[in-house]
């Protein structure tokens, strides 16, 4: 039997599938039936078909998918629906007309070219459709395939994964309308092609994502976590203790992750390359050898592994904590270890020489300590849910963990901010077994691990202490919170509905 990845899209013709029964199949249906309804009335016409691409949460391993380590997410009931038409060839109007349910959103314009450049500096919702649109085009040109000729698309939005909340809300929009135009143009592709696809799809847009975002968006299995593997992509079930439950936060601060990436996140990016090609260096490579083979820390884990072992370990981090400095680098630190300049190291990145433009130091030793033990917790998490340990043991053991991820995020890693570190606390105050927060970070949202018993009255608690004072300010409104603040099982992941 193929293996989940290799499978393509699947292609239902209801809702059941995908949105099981009871009231989230209830809530699914009159959300499709108020889109249907809402693209008759602004288009004229019914959609051809439907895609859908849910938002995650990562459980543990943040930060690590783009330095080539594995990851343990899970999807969301959360997703982002995307309603679509093909224009005919003769119909004049060759443009791409994406609108959205909710009025917040303007309806953007673009031209049917899928060599269009996206304007970054002024950035318009649509954008992230037309990452998908301009990936499709390169993929199926590599592929061989003809689409036909370029014809315009009508195109409508209704997405529940709340914004800069750390859910993937970039990477729900971003599947579900690539796999949206592959379906109107009837074409379909393996899950894990259409998982690599998508985060490539994402960089026309300036985030140098890791894939995690879009492989367990599209594929996720109802019931199951998922542990992603990359080159190649691939998805594991990880089946998660039945007496605990993952309760969701939203911190409240927006992480606006394409918006700050030079400061943030593409340079957290920058900084572990350094690190690794540092790394090498000092690990016996000549420098031209690791800048130009050298991208990930995973790349110089093996060397790091052999130092450790002359040393009586097989801890990475032992060869980060004795070869690299604890104070910041400067970029001068750098080129008299490297006998090069950052920008022609950099070269052919733009989004890294943005970071280069922005940042005054860079701290190698933090952001490689925290890779490194990052992706043994991510193991350590798979290999205590599949032992034989009690349910209680179990989830003790799951909750250690992800506060030891926390800490990493917030002292090493600094991706946290003060809104996340106030969640975090309210959480464990209240019998979390285990809190971080959960996605890029520097906002967005938190994960608790809570006893499935005491999940309604975690709740509780957590809106009377953390979210209360936000109502009373005026910063969200009451009849909002469930936005906010909710418990998810496991749920599927994307899927072509015809219905």
């Amino acid at each position: 039997m193929a293996r989940n990845e290799e499978l393509p899209i699947p292609i239902f013709p209801k809702l059941e599938p995908v949105y099981g029964d009871g009231p989230q199949l209830e809530e699914a249906r009159l959300r499709f039936d108020q889109l249907k309804s809402k693209f008759i009335t602004v288009f004229g016409h019914p959609p051809d078909v439907f895609a859908r691409s849910p938002g995650r949460v990562n459980l543990i391993g943040e930060h690590i998918d783009y330095e080539g380590y594995s990851v343990l997410p899970m999807a969301i009931r959360q997703d982002t629906i995307v309603a679509i038409r093909k224009r005919d060839a003769e119909e004049r109007e060759k443009c791409l007309l994406i609108a959205n349910v909710s009025e917040k959103y303007s309806m953007c314009t673009y031209p049917a070219d899928p060599n269009q450049e996206i304007d970054l500096k002024n950035h318009r919702w649509g954008h992230y459709f037309i990452c998908g649109y301009k990936g499709f085009y390169e993929y199926v040109k590599s592929k061989g395939l003809n689409v036909g000729v370029l014809v315009g698309l009508d195109v409508m939005i209704d997405g529940t994964v709340p914004t800069g909340s750390g859910l993937s809300s970039s990477a729900a929009f971003v599947c579900s309308s690539t796999i949206a135009i592959m379906a109107a143009f009837g074409v379909n592709f393996p899950k894990k092609e259409m998982a690599q696809l998508t985060c490539e799809c994402e960089r026309h847009i300036g985030t140098q994502s890791g894939g995690m975002d879009q492989a367990i968006s599209i594929m996720a299995q109802s019931g199951f976590a998922e542990l992603i593997d990359f080159n190649p992509v691939r998805a594991t079930d990880v089946q998660l203790p039945a007496g605990g439950s993952f309760v969701i936060a939203h911190s409240l601060a927006e992480s606006k992750k394409a918006v700050t990436a030079a400061t943030n996140y593409n340079n957290r990016v920058v900084e572990c390359r350094l690190a690794a090609i540092v790394l090498g260096i000092k690990l016996g490579m000549k420098s031209q050898e690791a800048i130009s083979k050298v991208k990930t820390l995973s790349d110089v884990e093996g060397l790091c592994v052999s130092f450790a072992g002359n040393h009586g370990s097989s801890d990475p981090v032992l060869a980060v904590k004795e070869l690299l400095s604890e104070e910041p680098y400067t970029a001068a630190d750098i080129e008299k270890i490297t006998e090069d300049n950052l920008q022609s190291i950099f070269a052919n990145s733009p989004s890294s020489l943005d970071v280069l433009k922005a940042a005054k130091h860079y701290k190698l030793f933090q952001r490689a300590s925290h890779v490194y033990s990052e992706a043994k917790r991510v193991f350590a998490f798979k290999d205590a849910v599949s032992s034989n340990l009690s349910e209680e043991d179990m989830l003790k053991k799951l909750g250690d963990l992800m506060n030891d991820s926390h800490y990493s995020c917030s002292i090493l890693y600094e991706c946290s901010c003060p809104e996340l570190e106030e969640l975090v606390k309210v959480c464990r105050d209240n019998g979390a077994l285990g809190a971080r927060l959960t996605g890029a970070g520097w906002g967005g949202c938190a994960v608790a691990l809570v006893r499935e018993s005491i999940v309604p009255q975690f709740i509780l608690n957590l809106k009377e202490q953390f979210y209360q004072s936000r109502i009373e300010k005026g910063v969200i409104e009451k009849n909002d919170l469930g936005i906010y603040v909710f418990s998810s099982k496991p749920s599927s992941g994307a899927a072509i509905i015809k219905i």
